[in-house]
């Protein structure tokens, strides 16, 4: 990809992007985090600084802008409500070495930071798409002693034929340097990601989400190195929530997965939502959500 196309795409996406955010709390605070490896890791909180702290971990192509739904929830305001764009992602740093995205435990690492930096005592793991492989990994190199639980949404377990539905066509084109395909399939995976389409202006923030991620974490990510040890060890709970209609997960052999390492795993399906149905139903999810850190706590 031609430093110009990456330079342009960058500051339209950007543009873009911020058009969005200003409808973000006032009340957010944003500062970076350093990892293990210097990468900046932005980082974002809202909410109620002394509540249960809960980590949101996006998804591929993803910004901390796609829990919107979740931090403008007023039934979750009375948690401190932490989220960071991954490596590669958003507005954090964008590495070019191949190694920073393939290497599981870097990601873990990221993670770690925020948890550090952040000092959120024994806080609550949500993780998307992409998310539940990043929490995997974190679980396999810092085990369950510094969080309370953990929940998968339409969380990648593992990146595997077997796991993850395959759409040869568009993962190949969204790295093509032909800007015009590369486009119409991150449009066409974005599309993917829903069974109950969003209204125009979520769609396009998603977009611009899209726009600002690195083509060296797209080149590489889907090799990235990930460890079901950690699930398999963890003693604290952990719910596996899934769109039954995701275009993008296989749902069934995800859940016998995470089930074959790991019994105690608890699920719950939305039979109507796909990938994502912390936007497509969202009041539902953050209910649920709700109602797990308060069993967890009580």
């Amino acid at each position: 990809m031609s430093k110009f196309y990456r330079a342009f795409f960058t500051l339209m996406a950007a543009s873009l992007l911020l058009a969005f955010s200003l409808t973000a709390p006032a009340e957010t605070i944003q500062y970076e985090v350093a990892s293990t490896d210097g990468i900046s890791i932005a980082v974002q909180e809202s909410g109620d600084p002394d509540g249960q702290p809960i980590v949101f971990i996006h998804g591929y192509l993803g910004s901390h802008l796609n829990w919107q739904p979740q931090v403008n929830s007023e039934l979750l305001q009375k948690y401190r409500l932490i989220t960071y764009d991954l490596r590669g992602h958003g507005l954090s740093g964008k590495p070019e070495e191949a190694t920073t995205y393939s290497d599981g435990r870097r990601w873990a690492d990221d993670l770690a930071a925020v948890i550090q930096a952040t000092n959120a005592r024994q806080p609550i793991l949500v993780g998307w798409s992409l998310g539940g492989a990043v929490i995997s990994n974190y679980l396999n190199y810092y085990d369950d002693r510094d969080i309370s639980g953990a929940v998968y949404v339409d969380g990648v377990v593992e990146l595997n034929a077997e796991l993850i539905t395959a759409h040869p066509e568009i993962y190949q084109d969204m790295v093509s340097e032909n800007l015009k395909t590369n486009l119409e399939a991150t449009r066409a995976f974005l599309r993917l990601c829903f069974a109950q389409q969003p209204e125009s202006a979520t769609f396009q923030l998603l977009l611009a989400n899209a726009a600002l991620a690195s083509w060296d974490m797209k080149e590489n990510v889907l090799s990235m190195s990930v460890s079901l040890a950690g699930l398999g060890r963890i003693n604290k709970p952990i719910l596996m929530l899934y769109g039954e209609k995701d275009a993008l997960v296989q749902v069934d052999a995800s859940i016998n997965r995470a089930k074959e390492v790991n019994p105690n795993v608890e699920t719950l399906i939305y039979e109507n939502s796909g990938h994502a149905p912390f936007i497509e139903e969202s009041a539902r999810f953050n209910q649920d959500l709700a109602t797990f850190i308060e069993d967890m706590l009580h």
